[in-house]
């Protein structure tokens, strides 16, 4: 009698176990309901494809468990991208993928109501694509609105996020890019204070006349790509155009030939302003610029924006940085210095917006 008893008992609690378990539901990448920021290719609607740091792609779900489908490149056969994944206001935390093909839990056990789930990819585009396929959670809802607002980052590595986030390795131990974290970077961090959209159009070691690690571009030749490694695919700039766009670059090219550097700048700067005809344009030194760069930055952007305003652009300003911030991996900006230049930009953009 007491082995039958104790033989129900199981078979009770196996019950009880197995209805705690939710059902998850795949819901593909073509769903609605799901919302995309950023640089990404659509032309697969089951696989859009980016590359570029500081895409995300937000849903809201009701349920405790959530899951999402992530391919990765798996770019030269081992590099393997990092995604930062926030759930509601908790503290957002870095993923890294194991293999082409990935389901990464993102949320387990939490309370059975309505959530906020938002992944970004933390590495630059030269670690290669990730390809979002699907969301698993027990229903999808309608998400809130996208902000109005919206901001573009135009720079290179300091930008991306290289450099910043040693949790999980220290400087100078693991692959060069183990320490990315886009979702950290300044640009996103003033995004979110001024409650903004944001695009990181950025590539670690880029310029705008030279680039640094035998690079051979310059932003001025992909700023129209959706992959800002390669000089091929065509970004439309329908999709989004900002209020705002900052262009921080030249700490790649370096002290050099003013009439060169200015001459380029001002180039650039009508490019953007014909892709982005209402947007004000912010100039800004570079965050970890020596003080000889620092020096000859003030100069050239000082000329740069004159003489852009005395052609007629008057929507275009600078902004030089209070300090130097170096001290993260590469003498980078660490993770406190991209929040104190997310400070010191963010009380700048809402000067200029009145926001």
């Amino acid at each position: 009698m007491a082995r039958i008893l104790f033989s129900a008992y199981l078979i009770l609690l196996s019950h009880i176990v197995f209805a705690k378990q939710p059902v998850l539901k795949l819901f593909k990448a073509d769903d609605p309901r799901i919302q995309y920021f950023g640089r990404i290719d659509f032309a697969n609607k089951l696989k859009p494809k980016f590359w570029s740091p500081g895409v995300y792609i937000r849903a809201k779900f009701k349920g405790s468990d959530c899951e999402i489908l992530l391919n990765d490149e798996v770019k030269d056969g081992n590099t393997h991208n990092y995604i930062e994944v926030a759930v509601d206001d908790q503290p957002s935390y870095r993923v890294q993928t194991t293999g082409k093909a990935n389901v990464i839990k993102v949320a387990a056990g939490l309370p059975n109501e309505v959530h906020i789930v938002t992944i970004c990819k933390d590495t630059e585009s030269g670690i290669g694509y990730l390809e979002f396929t699907g969301i698993r959670c027990e229903q999808l809802l309608q998400p809130p609105s996208k902000p109005t607002r919206k901001i573009e980052y135009i720079g290179d590595s300091i930008t991306t996020g290289t450099g910043i986030d040693v949790a999980a390795s220290p400087c100078n131990t693991g692959a060069w890019y183990d320490q990315h974290n886009a979702y950290r970077s300044y640009g996103a961090i003033t995004s979110r204070a001024l409650n903004a959209q944001w695009q990181l159009t950025a590539v670690a070691g880029i310029g705008l006349t030279h680039s640094c690690c035998n690079m051979d571009i310059v932003m001025p030749d992909v700023f129209d790509k959706t992959f800002l490694r390669d000089n091929k695919t065509a970004w439309d700039f329908r999709r989004y155009q900002p209020d705002v766009v900052t262009i921080c670059l030249g700490q790649n090219d370096g002290v050099q030939d003013s009439t060169l550097f200015c001459s380029a700048y001002v180039k650039f700067i009508q490019t953007v302003r014909k892709r982005y005809p209402d947007a004000d344009i912010i100039c800004l030194s570079s965050p970890m610029a020596n003080d000889a760069l620092r020096a000859a930055m003030h100069k050239y952007l000082t000329g740069v924006v004159a003489y852009v305003n005395n052609a007629g652009d008057k929507k275009v300003s600078k902004y030089f940085f209070s300090k130097r911030f170096y001290h993260g991996c590469g003498t980078h900006p660490d993770m406190d210095e991209q929040r104190q230049i997310a400070t010191e930009l963010t009380v700048c953009i809402k000067k200029a917006e009145s926001w």
